[in-house]
């Protein structure tokens, strides 16, 4: 009877986690534990580092069977909004709602510094493909130069899925990081003088032009790159449905209950998806890299545009919000209006930069749907 016990015991042991735990499986744990760290202690992106972090951590605990290639699992069943392209349009849905695009409207030169600013996106599909990358996988790495994480996201999961953990954990990374990587770009590409510009306040907008802006755009956008119409038509309907007066309760609920809903399945399948045999490889660190170059290089292209049109308008743009260009909203704005406080405090910013940052987000989606056709 003892023997049996012990047998008993000894079959549980050997069909646990910790008798069946590869290296790999517990570095990624690590790896989750770093993440989780920075989302809770330092409120980095916490929203949906905390969800892709322990998704990571999941899909990690042998035996368990719960990463998004699982068959069967939850996981995997959440995981099917990614690879069918769900999640992320649902979330530019809700950031249409919270978006106000009066600072665009207010000033169209804004969308040059938008499309200026991803220029990080194809500098990097170019290297990537010269370092050996698939044109398809080139393409997914070059979308972290966007600074937007559902974009990337949806860019992935159709042309390189398996980059999908690694990229969606550069591209939310980084987007975290744009107050840490930003100034100095902007810093050494712009003089004193430039920094300390004051721009004219914006005109008013009327209600009019807010409720045409959002049909106009997903008319002209969705003609011209079709395959941008599922990101760029869900943005301009959350903003339509904003700006429309009418519909109230769906505003709010694409706001606040849809997107905390889609916040959750996205971010714990997509860090299912960073598995220790697919996360750990030299590809990773390529990826993440190659990251860094394309933000930094999108970061560097909407501020030398925007030093180009201050010689043009001679001096009334300050180059500083050609940065904001980037679609890290409003994180990005917030920095040009931070920076540029630094050398005049008695400059306000945020406003101007916003308009290039809610261009960036239509460039991001743009840019997208111009590297889905071209790589598919």
């Amino acid at each position: 009877m003892f023997q049996q016990f012990l047998d008993t015991v000894k079959g549980i042991i050997m069909s646990s986690g910790f008798a069946n735990c590869p290296w790999q499986n517990l570095l990624m744990i690590a790896i989750a534990c770093v993440l989780l760290y920075l989302a809770i202690v330092k409120g980095f992106e916490p929203l949906l580092l905390l969800p892709i972090a322990f998704g990571m951590l999941l899909a990690n605990i042998p035996v368990a069977n719960l990463s998004s290639h699982a068959e069967g699992s939850l996981i995997y069943y959440l995981y099917q909004g990614v690879k069918m392209g769900i999640y992320p349009p649902l979330i530019f849905l809700g950031i249409g709602c919270m978006t106000d695009f009066a600072p665009l409207i207010a000033n169209p030169k804004s969308f040059l510094l938008g499309a200026a600013a991803q220029g990080g996106i194809f500098f990097t599909f170019i290297g990537a493909t010269l370092l050996g990358f698939t044109p398809k996988q080139a393409g997914a790495i070059g979308i972290i130069g966007g600074a937007d994480g559902p974009t990337a996201i949806f860019v992935t999961s159709k042309l390189a899925p398996e980059l999908l953990g690694a990229i969606a954990i550069a591209a939310y990374s980084y987007m975290a990081l744009v107050p840490i990587i930003q100034p100095p770009i902007m810093k050494a590409l712009t003089t004193q003088k430039e920094r300390m510009v004051v721009m004219d306040t914006l005109r008013p907008v009327s209600k009019t032009e807010k409720v045409i802006f959002p049909i106009m755009v997903t008319i002209i956008v969705s003609f011209l790159v079709p395959d941008a119409a599922p990101l760029v038509g869900m943005l301009m309907l959350g903003n339509l449905m904003r700006e429309s007066g009418v519909v109230d309760r769906l505003v709010k609920t694409a706001q606040n209950e849809l997107m905390n809903i889609i916040t959750i399945f996205l971010g714990v399948s997509v860090g299912a998806t960073a598995t220790g045999d697919r996360f750990l490889s030299p590809e990773t660190l390529k990826i993440i890299a190659l990251g860094l170059i394309a933000f930094c290089v999108g970061t560097a292209c909407g501020v030398l545009l925007g030093k180009l049109m201050y010689l043009v308008t001679g001096g009334k743009i300050n180059p500083l919000i050609g940065s904001a260009g980037v679609s890290a909203v409003p994180m990005a704005a917030r920095v040009s209006q931070k920076v540029g406080q630094q050398y005049n405090p008695a400059n306000f910013l945020l406003m101007h930069a916003m308009g290039p940052n809610v261009a960036g987000v239509i460039g991001s989606a743009v840019a997208a749907g111009v590297l889905i056709n071209i790589c598919r």
